[in-house]
């Protein structure tokens, strides 16, 4: 490297900066390198610098463009992590050599931060074994919520377009190895086209994170949550909240948690409600473990360590993987109040990598209730009334159909109590040309009581089911037909060994 090229002087620059914060700390400040920045962490604090670099997708190379980029990330990411994002300094030179504020002239700029924990991030979490499942539902709300209060792409823009995929596309072309993969993201294009502008129309085009790798999501003060989202260019954060989402699950996929991926996803769209997202979700996907795949290999080349990063190629890898991993399929539980039907599900739609919709959530979400939030005084009349159910089951029933359409496996969760309910989603799968199978979970009714008294105890489970409700389904549960019964996977609570949701699901995926 030449020693007076602008990166070169930034370099010693931050070198410099380095032993003044050990000097003030009073202990050794550490630099991590990054390929685009440079973060010095103190004792309680980390200041973060741009590289002075002009590459594909951002220009650093000016102070006012880094103090743009610091700006920015400032105001950003203080949405996810006020508590971390402090401000942004100055770095001064008054002769004496730099520092961080003071007096002297200008050479640079930096976001300060607040350090956290040692071990807080999720990539780190994975590597100890101790991300469960509680932090990646707790994930999922965050961001549901957070995606719902982001600003809204303006009506006619650019952003999340078909156009704008397509140009993120074209600058992953040299990351895509094999002609199949290449043909494959060439018709996704051509068919989300029409999806991607439905989309943008409704609103679902936001101001999002941008960049929700494991190295970028953390557990704060006992609170799941994100920082160092994307700042230097608004198309790669102006996306379809459906992109953002994207990012964690395919990490997850990368790094051998496909349980807790697929939890992820179903925790988020069961907060969000928006299973519309589904037609996109496979080829985001794919798209950032590209992304994933070409920040790896550009850290390489630069010699450094990209954040949270993990093997260029098995990144390209999971996106071939991705890309073929269609397998169409609906399930449906079958039970009584308290027979297990939505443990039995979150089980399967883990081993199995499907998505789940289920009947007390969607329910409620009628209603503009969350799903824990009692309807009891706050609807008069109810949500239990026949007209309810209706429309609750054609509200399953219209997502299992845009979820099969997108080469998911489905699982709707509800009772299915009565023939004809359980007929028209068998018509569903047979018009569609898929598998279809009855996931028939059974108890006995002293169990069925017992398990309903806790979980009303408890209260925080969505069914609002008592034991007077209880009491009469049992009498309108109309039996399997033979013909169901012949689809039937039956997971009985009072077997001497009951069978697995993980068995259930090898079961389920085994059916043709």
């Amino acid at each position: 490297m030449n020693p007076s090229s602008p990166l070169a002087v930034a370099r010693e620059r931050v070198a410099a900066l380095q032993a003044s914060l050990t000097a003030t700390d009073g202990v050794p400040a550490t630099l991590i390198e990054t390929h685009i920045s440079w973060l010095l962490l103190g004792r309680t604090t980390v200041y973060k610098l741009k590289k002075p670099l002009r590459l594909s997708f951002l220009d650093g190379t000016t102070l006012a463009a880094r103090r743009r980029f610091c700006e920015e990330e400032l105001r950003l990411n203080r949405r996810l992590a006020p508590s971390l994002y402090l401000d942004v300094v100055e770095v001064c030179d008054n002769g004496q050599g730099p520092t961080f504020g003071g007096p002297g002239t200008v050479l640079d700029v930096a976001v300060h931060m607040r350090r956290f924990p040692e071990g807080a991030l999720w990539r780190d979490m994975l590597r100890a074994d101790t991300l469960a499942p509680h932090h990646v539902d707790a994930m999922a709300k965050t961001l549901a919520a957070f995606h719902r209060d982001a600003a809204v792409a303006p009506a006619g823009s650019a952003f999340g377009s078909a156009a704008a995929h397509a140009q993120v596309v074209q600058g992953l072309e040299e990351t895509v190895e094999t002609p199949a993969l290449r043909a494959w993201m060439a018709g996704q294009l051509q068919a989300l086209a029409p999806w991607w502008a439905a989309r943008q129309r409704e609103g679902h085009v936001r101001e999002c994170h941008g960049d929700l790798h494991l190295g970028n999501v953390l557990q704060l003060e006992g609170q799941a949550t994100a920082f160092d989202g994307i700042e230097f260019d608004p198309a790669l954060r102006w996306i379809d909240v459906v992109d953002d989402i994207a990012f964690l699950a395919m990490d997850l996929l990368a790094n051998d948690r496909r349980q807790l991926a697929f939890r992820f996803i179903n925790a988020y769209l069961s907060a969000s409600g928006d299973y519309d997202a589904l037609p996109g979700l496979r080829f985001a996907m794919v798209c950032r473990a590209l992304v994933r795949a070409q920040v790896t290999t550009l850290a390489e080349r630069q010699g450094v360590q990209a954040v949270g990063a993990g093997d260029a190629s098995a990144y390209l890898a999971l996106a071939e993987a991705l890309s073929t991993a269609g397998d169409a399929r609906l399930a449906i539980t079958h039970g009584l109040p308290g027979s297990g039907k939505s443990f039995v599900s979150q089980g399967v739609l883990e081993a199995a990598g499907a998505i789940c919709v289920r009947s007390d959530v969607e329910r409620k979400r009628l209603f503009g209730l969350e799903a824990h939030a009692s309807s009891r005084d706050r609807v008069p009349g109810g949500i239990y009334d026949a007209a309810t159910t209706h429309r609750t089951y054609a509200r399953l029933q219209q997502v299992a159909e845009t979820a099969l359409r997108a080469g998911w496996p489905v699982i709707v969760d509800a009772a299915f109590l009565r023939h004809s309910e359980r007929a028209a989603f068998a018509a569903l799968a047979a018009a569609m040309g898929v598998p279809f199978a009855v996931l028939d979970c059974r108890a006995a009714l002293p169990l069925l009581r017992q398990r309903v008294q806790a979980r009303q105890a408890v209260g925080t489970d969505p069914s609002e089911a008592d034991l007077a409700v209880l009491e009469k389904l049992a009498g309108a549960d109309e039996a399997l037909s033979a013909s169901e019964r012949a689809a039937a996977i039956v997971a009985d609570a009072d077997a001497p060994a009951p069978v697995s949701p993980q068995a259930i699901a090898a079961q389920w995926l085994a059916a043709s």
